[in-house]
């Protein structure tokens, strides 16, 4: 029986040595391989002052060793913290501190941003680099593998921290999502049951391991005996390097967010490949245009179409497989029915159950929900909704903020936030962040962003900004500040200058309004 989440690598050692776990740039990684070196990644960690419990931060480009990094962080006992190899390095320097983290795998690329944060943070030890200024220990890949051929007993248990996920909030500082082996485990064992997968499927490892759909690829997968395939970080900017990698890769399972398929839909060239290998297409984070779906159906018509719903803090639990879309077909697909053991409830304003057909907030029970937030007391006080029972039973429920209404086969159709929270091509992006970073500058006064409305019925984010009174400044100057602040995927597409916002009668700026006029500006 499998408890901790390296007892997959472990099973699949034994069981099947020589199959590949995973791939990548055309060099397999076998299961035998990756239990030998997580074991001595997980020495290695424990011999420079890792313990049970510890967070260790993965600080690296995908590639072969990122699966190594995983596991052998878990082998060890510890909690991986995935961290985003673009961020600014504010960002990363507050994600250190926030979590005190004081060892980083890492590459040669990364070490003059390391030792610029060494400084400020509790970072003393790189693993992956020869040396790394203002750092106490530096130790390189040949080192780790130099290790003893050994097993490493961390005595971890199911109910211990695996790993935190950052994530945007909404005062600008990131927040971490505690999920343990637990519920890491209950993940991957319901969503390889739904899927149906098998020792004999392909996966693709699309998004960074920053991004939680990448618990799929690399916890899932393995569960089943599969063969993840890393796509490199630089085939994402070409739709037709994507394709090509479907067809010689023969991948049986996709799982993307919509627009890396609408993109190798639209300039992929397709229907020059050979994608019969595929036999599902998963997809999430954000609606798919039905017209492009009515696309790839065409082209893929062996393939199983799924729409999967879930915030990182229950992992997925909602799943919508979809019918044959027609050419004409313009209603919104719907994220689905709750899979199993989970439970949820729509809600009103007051905690109240709403009738079938009402809109309320979606609350999610299951076995897959993270612990809570890392050192967030009160976030995790407003994140969960208790309901007693008689005798005391108390349940607990994930207040997803998402608005939803039931239809009347029993599917849920998600309807939008009840925050200021997004989703844009799989990321979750704050747009309270997005305005406390533009506030910072020296020449705004005021700022807002949302979300506009295109022609082609894709959204992008808007900035719009008031400029203190004789103060001037360019459109590129504001774009420079906001990179060395907030994550490259949550700058605006579009900052406009205002000389004055819509106002409510309270005097708030009415965003909503601006949201209208400004789509009805990008339709014009």
């Amino acid at each position: 029986m499998i408890y901790t989440i390296p007892q997959i690598i472990e099973h699949n050692a034994i069981t099947a040595p020589d199959k590949p776990a995973f791939r990548f740039d055309e060099t397999d990684l076998s299961n035998k391989a990756l239990w030998l070196k997580m074991n001595q990644l997980a020495q290695t960690l424990a011999e420079h002052g890792v313990k049970r419990g510890d967070r260790v931060g993965i600080y690296i480009h995908k590639s072969i060793k990122t699966p190594i990094s995983i596991y052998g962080i878990l082998q060890a006992g510890a909690v991986f913290v995935p961290l985003d190899p673009l961020m600014p390095q504010d960002r990363l320097a507050s994600i250190l501190n926030d979590c005190g983290i004081q060892h980083v795998i890492s590459e040669k690329s990364k070490a003059k941003m390391l030792a610029k944060v060494a400084e400020s943070t509790p970072l003393r030890c790189v693993i992956g680099v020869e040396s790394v200024d203002s750092v106490e220990a530096a130790v390189s890949w040949n080192t780790v593998f130099e290790q003893p051929e050994t097993v490493y007993k961390s005595g971890a248990v199911s109910q211990d921290l695996a790993y935190i996920m950052y994530t945007s909030g909404s005062t600008g500082e990131p927040k971490g999502l505690m999920h343990t082996h637990a519920s890491g485990l209950a993940y991957a064992r319901i969503s390889s049951d739904v899927y149906g997968l098998t020792a004999d499927d392909r996966l693709s490892n699309f998004p960074p391991i920053h991004f939680d759909q990448m618990t799929f690829d690399y916890f899932s997968g393995p569960l089943a005996g599969a063969t993840t395939v890393i796509i490199p970080e630089e085939y994402m900017k070409f739709p037709a390097s994507l394709s090509e990698l479907i067809e010689d890769e023969k991948l049986t399972v996709w799982y993307s967010v919509p627009f890396a398929l609408i993109q190798m839909l639209l300039h992929g060239a397709l229907e020059e490949r050979d994608c019969s290998s595929l036999r599902w297409v998963i997809y999430g984070g954000e609606p798919f245009p039905p017209k492009h779906m009515h696309g790839l159906q065409e082209l893929w018509p062996q393939v199983t179409f799924s729409n999967s719903y879930g915030p990182a803090e229950t992992n997925q639990v909602n799943v919508y497989h979809l019918p044959k879309i027609s050419a004409d077909h313009t209603e919104q697909i719907p994220i689905g029915r709750l899979w199993h053991d989970t439970e949820g409830i729509v809600v009103d304003d007051d905690d109240q159950p709403v009738d079938a057909g009402q809109e309320g907030e979606l609350l999610i029970r299951t076995s897959t929900m993270m612990q809570g937030y890392w050192n967030r007391p009160a976030l995790n006080a407003k994140a969960f909704y208790f309901k007693t029972h008689s005798g005391g039973l108390v349940e607990r429920y994930y207040r997803t903020g998402d608005t939803v209404k039931e239809l009347p086969d029993g599917n849920l159709l998600f309807l939008g936030r009840k925050d200021r929270q997004i989703k844009l091509r799989g990321y979750r992006i704050e747009l309270d962040e997005i305005e406390a970073a533009l506030v910072e500058h020296p020449s705004i006064a005021e700022a807002a962003t949302y979300p506009v409305l295109q022609p082609s019925n894709e959204k992008i984010i808007e900035a719009g900004f008031i400029l203190k009174a004789n103060a001037t400044i360019e459109i590129i100057d504001l774009r420079k500040h906001l990179i060395d602040r907030v994550p490259k995927y949550a700058i605006p597409e579009s900052i406009v200058q205002f000389e004055e916002f819509p106002r409510t009668g309270s005097g708030k700026i009415n965003r909503k309004e601006l949201e209208k006029s400004r789509s009805e500006a990008h339709r014009v």
